[in-house]
């Protein structure tokens, strides 16, 4: 028998079907020897178990020998399948399934890959591999459509990596629902960082353009400076204002900062994407 499957006892139903439930899904299969349906569903349930690789307890019960347990859960009829997760009954059924139906119910509680690859960054941010961690994050945010817990993570370890203009973005990106205390700590980290990164120049320029806003050289001066210190979303709306007061700024050379900055982000960067659409809609 596979280890991820169990025989229930009076000796050990606390700790696998309540305590292993805070750890993972377990599937509670009440049956007995005397019930047809049982034995089409059983193979099922132990195919499914195998599959998912730990992920997931099968715990079977015979109703005929534990007929307190199978009374404690309400069992009615063979056979019963409840699926326990946090030390509660969460979902279930009465009588045989087809595989895929039993499948798309298991799939609502078992960790997505997403959920998978956040855990894998997080083991990797506990020993400050942060670029190892980075692609992890990136694909579980782009392909949960941003969920807030990745998103946080995501946003700390760009923080860690000094890439504050990315960080942002994403922690712009997080609904309001889901600003708590983790997000309000790396707005902080992030303002933090800001300041710290910001060289001499950048507060000087800065000063300057607060005192004269329409000096249009000043802001060129200071998205080259913003650019250099890797402030990109912050030269890109520079250098794009300029780019739409005048196509040839500065003898072109605000236009090619701007395709500058792009390339370096690269194609599938969504603050390129966003900046290259801005000028493809300004020129034609």
């Amino acid at each position: 028998m596979s280890e991820h499957i169990v025989q229930i006892s009076p000796e050990n139903a606390q700790q696998l079907l309540i305590d292993e439930s805070f750890k993972r899904p377990v599937l509670i299969d009440f049956w007995a020897d005397w019930c047809a349906p049982c034995k089409d569903l059983m193979p099922i349930l132990e195919k499914l178990v195998n599959e998912y690789q730990g992920e997931l307890l099968l715990a079977k019960v015979n109703a005929d020998e534990q007929q307190m347990i199978a009374a404690q859960f309400g069992v009615r009829s063979l056979p019963t399948v409840m699926l326990m997760k946090d030390g509660q009954p969460v979902d279930g059924f009465v009588g045989a399934q087809p595989e895929v139906q039993i499948r798309e119910l298991l799939e609502k509680y078992l960790p997505k890959p997403w959920d998978k690859a956040l855990q894998k960054a997080q083991n990797l941010i506990e020993d400050e591999d942060y670029n190892a961690a980075l692609p992890l994050l990136q694909e579980a945010y782009r392909d949960s459509q941003q969920q807030a817990d990745i998103a946080l993570a995501l946003a700390d370890v760009l923080l860690e990596l000094k890439r504050l203009s990315d960080a942002e973005e994403v922690l712009s990106a997080i609904k309001m629902v889901d600003q708590e205390h983790t997000y309000h700590n790396l707005m902080a980290k992030l303002e933090l960082a800001r300041e710290a990164g910001k060289a001499p120049e950048i507060e000087a320029l800065e000063q300057k353009l607060k005192e004269n806003p329409n000096d249009k050289q000043t802001e060129y001066l200071l998205a080259l400076q913003y650019s250099q210190h890797d402030f990109h979303a912050e030269a890109l709306e520079l250098l794009y204002g300029l780019i739409k007061h005048d196509l040839n700024f500065n003898e072109g050379e605000a236009r090619k900062t701007y395709t500058d900055i792009l390339a370096v982000l690269g194609k599938g960067d969504p603050l390129a994407v966003e900046y290259q659409r801005k000028m493809y809609t300004l020129l034609y």
